[in-house]
């Protein structure tokens, strides 16, 4: 251990030893900081010129932790592609200690990437740099999009090799998460009827998310309940930005409602709800479309891992559990419909507004138009035609029944009471013109891989701030040529 101007506490590491496993980072030989987000280190209240140092570096490779640091691999177990494995737990990813920042919340600090745990499963518990990188440029573009999330600290190359397909340069990540429970932590008890470790996980969760349940009459159905609105409002914001998962296996879903474990993930350019990026979803399980009903049902895993200490009468029990998930559609739904017209620019709600944006939908589709380049332009759009409207002839490929759509738009538009200017403003804020592109993500990953970092910093440059377009970045708003198309991601493991 090694003193830092870091106060780690370790509230996790005060449950029972069951609930994870004591173990120390490997050795990284030359670590050289990649990445540093220094508007993190200082929301965290930790020094940037300390994070700089050699015993910094030292600290975000696990080299020499600091006075106060735990380093356990949590367990949890979990539904990947449908299929329950009653052990996973951080197979490459050390919890390293939790900070109070600045705004007097808890935060978990992670090292991933740091080494063979007991949850290895037969890997070597490193990471490659280009799934670092990705993580690192994704989560922070959603922090900026304004979507919950875990957030990077830090990325650094370790100088050390990692073999998968062809040998790369090894990585950590420094990740920071309000904590890292999983709905795969609460199955992993309840695969082993351990029910009073079930008690001490939610009495856990509870203290920590969701305080307000303690005065319930029954807190842990008050907890269920937090964690469904949560889930429900965080997939309705990642609708609305073309976000693709690409792995929502239940040991992939926090209890705090962030968005966590960006592996295969993308943005989808062309609208299509079955895109699928992920090269092991070979079904479509995760698709975009999927991806609300695949939520309602990674939190039935949830209530059901949960039912023993929601009542000890299990038809009560299970009669609580429904309550809860009873409610994932309404709040869904109500979520969904208010960030529709938002991306639309409507401040009043009409009956027929679903209707519009679902007949929009079919015409992104069968056009395969871009996502986030129809939004931009039609939130630059007048109540009245213009020549603005050129642009969405170039969108659709020339006029077509979009046309018929853009009619009944314009006359939605004016039962609002606002006008142009100001709708313009509102729209231009929602809907964004950077978003982490595929092709662009992974020529900054090639780069990184040959040791230039010159691409992926100007890449998270513009994506630290999305809404605004700027000079300079024009090709960052386009979505890929032909050539440029990437199919198929991969988590990296």
């Amino acid at each position: 251990m090694t003193a830092a101007p870091i106060n780690f506490d370790n509230s996790y590491a005060k449950l029972p030893e069951g609930f994870y496993a004591k173990v120390t980072p490997a050795k990284a030989s030359a670590p050289e900081v990649l990445a540093l987000n220094e508007s993190l280190a200082k929301e965290l209240g930790i020094d940037t010129h300390w994070l700089k140092s050699d015993a910094g570096i030292a600290m975000l490779s696990g080299n020499a932790l600091p006075e106060g640091a735990a380093s356990i691999s949590t367990a949890y177990a979990g539904h990947q592609f449908g299929n329950f494995v009653p052990q996973l737990g951080d197979g490459r990813a050390l919890l390293i200690g939790e900070v109070i920042d600045t705004n007097g919340k808890r935060r978990d600090i992670q090292l991933k990437g740091s080494g063979l745990t007991p949850f290895s499963r037969g890997g070597d518990g490193k990471a490659a740099i280009g799934p670092v990188l990705r993580e690192y440029i994704v989560s922070e573009a959603m922090h900026a999009l304004g979507i919950t999330t875990t957030r990077a600290l830090a990325a650094l190359v370790t100088g050390d090799e990692v073999i998968r397909e062809e040998v790369l340069p090894g990585a950590i990540l420094t990740r920071v998460a309000s904590s890292h429970i999983r709905v795969g932590t609460f199955q992993f008890f309840y695969a082993r009827d351990d029910v009073a470790s079930l008690k001490a996980l939610a009495d856990h969760v509870i203290e920590r998310h969701y305080p307000e349940a303690r005065n319930h009459e029954n807190p842990y159905l008050a907890m269920l309940q937090g964690v469904v609105e949560k889930q429900a409002k965080l997939i309705a914001d990642w609708l609305m930005v073309g976000f693709i998962h690409g792995v929502m296996n239940t040991d992939n879903m926090s209890i705090a409602g962030e968005t966590i474990d960006y592996g295969p993930c993308a943005f989808m350019d062309r609208f299509d709800p079955k895109t699928v990026f992920s090269a092991i979803d070979q079904g479509g399980r995760y698709a975009y479309g999927n991806q609300p009903s695949i939520g309602q049902w990674n939190l039935s895993a949830l209530a059901q891992a949960m039912l023993p200490i929601l009542d000890d009468d299990e038809a009560k029990a299970i009669e609580y559990a429904k309550k809860a998930l009873d409610a994932y559609s309404t709040t869904f739904e109500t979520a969904y419909e208010t960030l529709i017209r938002k991306k639309l620019g409507f401040q009043k709600a009409n009956e027929g507004d679903v209707a519009l944006w679902q007949d929009l939908t079919k015409h992104l589709t069968a056009s395969e138009v871009d996502f986030t380049q129809f939004f931009r332009a039609l939130s630059k759009a007048s109540i009245e035609p213009s020549m603005k409207d050129m642009v969405f002839h170039e969108l659709f490929g020339g006029p077509s029944m979009f046309d018929m759509w853009m009619v009944a738009y314009r006359l939605r538009l004016h039962l609002e009471d606002r006008d142009d200017q100001e709708r313009q403003k509102a729209m231009l804020s929602v809907n964004p013109a950077y978003i982490p592109r595929n092709h662009l993500v992974n020529e900054a990953l090639e780069a990184a891989q040959e040791g230039d970092l010159t691409f992926a910093e100007k890449l998270m440059e513009v994506l630290s701030n999305p809404f605004e377009e700027q000079a300079g970045f024009e090709r960052y708003l386009l979505p890929p040529k032909p050539e440029e198309v990437i199919k198929n991601t991969f988590c990296g493991t």
